[in-house]
Order: structure tokens, then C-alpha cells, then sequence
């Protein structure tokens, strides 16, 4: 399983518990909640009542007192109201009134007038000078049906306990709001749970790209090409990615410095040994002649161990560089003719023209001094394997997204074993005209500009004759 999964799921089954826990005990908090409140309003209303009326209870004309009669218009009067998007267009309260003994003297639904209710709690405990509450089924043994909270407040004659007044009200009144606020806490609840989950897979994707990042970072390293070590704002990460990049540093340098010593080594081992061959035959017995010929043997060699020496050296920085340092905007038609004309008297003297059509404009971002030391390695190499008379072909092809510089030779081609070893470092082939090998580095510099680059270099025999170059560019 991938660790993005792991982390997401991880966050998803975190936040999925967290979201349960939270609503389940928000849910199940609304309920009592808002019967605690209403608890709480019936017993200020309770006692209000009881004070006014105490003195109709005192006095025993409570039946048809002012008390009676008001609380009848009240009844009588529709209440229409809208409470936070409920309506409310009833009365639901129902009072009644106890004497000392509990016998209800008074009821406002007409329900129990007359009857003992000194054994319910709200009237018992109130006729002792106590806290009386009940919640009691509205329909008695129906444990389906409604149940109705009872509040109740003693009535009192000069600090005597004379009866007691309680207000009654169905919970039912209520369930419109317990469903409206439980309804509302389900609906942001689900939405803070998407939103929770989308700000944790978008944390997943950011922390997991980079991450990502570094695995390929670390494969390209594996494979010895060039990349850039990711930028992270994680500290972490940011750490691991330095280390990565000093690591392979290290491990470049030491690699680099043995494997190009064995090459240098060997390169330079032929141009040496026919130096020292020449400075032992040279003395001033031999003939003019032959001492001339021994010195032009020791100039050219000592000009090819320092041609191999200052191709190394330039190389060597090039392969160390994971990107470009100096990029502007180049005019790739401007660049190529510069090229043509910096070797075109070379190819004179062999009587090689270079065709190279006149195109549109096309410009990219780079480094003109790379790109152009390019270009004249891939002029160079054609020339070397073309014969005399004869043409080397330029082409510049805009495609959609990239570039292409094609340079084609009339030679004999490449032979199929040397295809896939052109591009390596001191490799070289003899050149037809003098059948001598060149630093074998010409080609390998191109393919590490093109990589700097991002693009790609390809050398294949053409199916019309000779060899064909392709030096592939991303258009930026």
C-alpha cells in the first residue's frame, strides 16, 4: 500500500471517529438541553402564577376570580408566533391548583377537579417546602405516547404553605426545535467532515509529492543523470533532500575522479609513448629530414594530449552542472550560422558546402555558449566523415512542443557496433580522410548539453546514405 493511502486513511478514519464523537454527543446533548432550559422557564412561570394567586386561593374564590378569567381569555386567544422558523399558534400550558391537602381546586383543562394529587410528585413534594418537578406519559401505560413535563410552586399565605400551582407543558412543544438544531448540527457536521477530508487529502497530495519529489530525485541519481534536489517547505523533508544532494556529491566526485582517471590514463598513454618514441630516435646524426619528421610527430601529439586535457577539463564542468547557469533568449537561426561560419574554412579546403534552408524565426531559452559549442562538435563530427565534394545537410524543425537541429553527412555511415558507443566518453572512430581518432569527447559534450537543456541527442545511419545527427530541445 502506498503511503499516501496509508496517510489518508489514517486521516480519514481520525477525523471519521472525531466526527462520530462529536455529533453523537451533540446529538444526544440538544434533547436534554433544551428541556433542561425549558424546565427552567417553567419554574420562574410557576411561580409568577402562584404569587398571583395567592390571594384568590387565601380568599377560596379561585373558580371564578380574576385569575380564572384571565387565564381563560388566554386560552381562548390564539398566540401566533415565529420562534426561529417554528410557528406557534396555540396555548400549551395547563395550570392547575392545589389546596394544603393536594385536592385540586382548580384546573384550566377541566381534567381533574376535585381529584387527589397529593401523591404526584409536583404536588407532594412542593406541599413540604420542596423542589416539585414530574414528567409523566399523556396517555397512562402508552410508552409510545407523549410525555408531559410538570412544574410546580407552593402558594404561600404569610410564610404558610396554603397549596400549590403547577404548570404543565408537553415536550412534544419542543421537539420542532430539538429537530431543527440536530438537523442543523448533522448538516455543518457532514459539511466540516468534507471539508475536514478534502484539506486532508490536499495535505496528503503536498506532503506525498514531495516525497515523491525525492524518490525520483533519488532514481535519476541512481541512474547517474542530472536533476536538481526538490525545494521543500517542510524542514524535514527540506534536511532529507540536502543530505540526498551532499551525498551524491560525494559520491560523483569519488566516482567521477576514478572512472576518469582510467580514461584519461588510457587516452593519453598513445600520444605519450609516441612522444617518447620520437625524442629517442631524434639525435644530431639523423638526417634534417628525418628530424623534422620526428619533431612535426612530437608537436602533434603534445597538441593531442593538450586538446584531450582542455576537452576534459570543460567537460568536467559541464557534468557537474544540474542545471543551467547562464540562460537567456537564443535565436537558434542566428546561433546555427554563426557555427556554419566559424568552420566553413575547414570545409573549403575539402570542398564541402553546408545547405542549410532559410526558416522562420525560432527562439527558446538557454545557454548560447553551450548550444553553439553544440552545434559546431555535431559540424565538426559531419565534416570529419564526409567526403570531399560533397554536402552536409542543416535542418531546423519547429514542432509543437519542441525543437529539432538535424546535421546529415554524405559518408559511409556509422558501422551497427559503434551506434550505441558514439555518445560514450573517449570513444571515437577513424576519420576516413586521415584515418586518425579524434579526443572521442565531441559527441559525449553534446549529449551533456543536451540533458542541461532537457532534451535529448540522437546520431543514426539515414536511409538515404551517411549519418544523421538529431539534437532534440523543449521550447520553454
Amino acid at each position: 500500500m502506498k503511503i499516501s493511502l496509508k496517510i489518508f486513511l489514517g486521516y480519514f478514519v481520525l477525523v471519521g471517529l472525531a466526527a462520530w464523537f462529536v455529533l453523537t454527543v451533540f446529538v444526544e446533548e440538544v434533547k436534554p438541553g433544551v428541556r433542561q432550559a425549558m424546565e427552567d422557564t417553567l419554574v420562574d412561570t410557576a411561580n409568577v402564577l402562584a404569587e398571583l394567586a395567592a390571594s384568590e386561593v387565601k380568599s377560596g374564590n379561585i373558580d371564578n376570580g380574576n385569575f380564572a378569567k384571565s387565564l381563560a381569555q388566554y386560552q381562548t386567544k390564539a398566540t401566533k408566533a415565529n420562534i426561529w422558523g417554528v410557528r406557534k399558534q396555540t396555548a400549551d400550558y395547563r395550570i392547575y391548583i392545589t389546596d394544603a391537602k393536594g385536592i385540586v381546586i382548580f384546573d384550566s383543562a377541566n381534567l381533574a377537579l376535585g381529584q387527589d394529587y397529593s401523591k404526584w410528585n409536583d404536588v407532594y413534594l412542593t406541599l413540604r417546602g420542596k423542589y416539585g418537578v414530574r414528567s409523566s406519559l399523556a396517555i397512562a401505560g402508552d410508552k409510545n405516547s407523549d410525555t408531559i413535563m410538570y412544574i410546580a410552586a407552593p402558594i404561600r399565605s404569610e410564610n404558610q404553605i396554603i397549596g400549590s400551582l403547577t404548570v404543565a407543558k408537553p415536550n412534544r412543544t419542543v421537539l420542532p426545535f430539538i429537530e431543527r438544531a440536530q438537523a442543523k448540527i448533522i448538516r455543518w457536521g457532514a459539511l466540516l467532515f468534507v471539508l475536514s477530508l478534502a484539506i486532508g487529502a490536499l495535505f496528503t497530495w503536498r506532503f506525498t509529492r514531495k516525497i515523491n519529489q525525492l524518490r525520483e530525485y533519488a532514481v535519476l541519481v541512481a541512474k547517474g543523470e542530472k536533476a536538481t534536489a526538490p525545494n521543500s517547505s517542510n524542514d524535514e523533508l527540506a534536511e532529507l533532500a540536502i543530505a540526498m544532494q551532499t551525498m551524491r556529491s560525494e559520491l560523483d566526485g569519488k566516482q567521477y575522479v576514478q572512472e576518469n582517471v582510467q580514461h584519461l590514463t588510457h587516452e593519453l598513454k598513445s600520444p605519450i609513448t609516441a612522444i617518447q618514441a620520437s625524442l629517442e630516435l631524434i639525435s644530431p646524426s639523423i638526417p634534417n629530414q628525418d628530424q623534422e619528421r620526428f619533431l612535426a610527430q612530437i608537436k602533434t601529439q603534445a597538441d593531442r594530449v593538450q586538446t584531450i586535457i582542455q576537452n576534459m577539463l570543460g567537460l568536467a564542468s559541464l557534468e557537474h552542472q544540474q542545471q543551467l547557469q547562464h540562460s537567456t533568449e537564443i535565436h537558434l537561426n542566428a546561433l546555427i550560422n554563426a557555427q556554419i561560419q566559424h568552420i566553413q574554412d575547414k570545409a573549403s579546403k575539402l570542398n564541402i558546402a553546408f545547405k542549410f534552408p532559410e526558416t522562420l524565426p525560432m527562439h527558446m531559452k538557454g545557454d548560447a555558449f553551450l548550444l553553439g559549442q553544440a552545434i559546431y562538435n555535431l559540424l565538426e563530427n559531419a565534416l570529419d566523415f564526409s567526403p570531399t565534394n560533397s554536402v552536409i545537410n542543416v535542418q531546423l524543425l519547429d514542432y509543437q512542443t519542441y525543437l529539432q537541429i538535424s546535421v546529415r553527412d554524405a559518408g559511409v555511415g556509422v558501422p551497427d557496433y559503434a551506434i550505441d558507443k558514439v555518445f560514450d566518453k573517449f570513444y571515437s572512430l577513424p576519420r576516413p580522410s586521415t584515418n586518425l581518432k579524434s579526443t572521442g569527447l565531441g559527441l559525449n559534450f553534446v549529449r551533456e548539453v543536451a540533458k542541461l537543456h532537457g532534451g535529448s541527442i540522437t546520431l543514426q545511419n539515414h536511409e538515404w546514405g551517411g549519418a544523421e545527427a538529431v539534437l532534440t530541445l523543449p521550447k520553454t
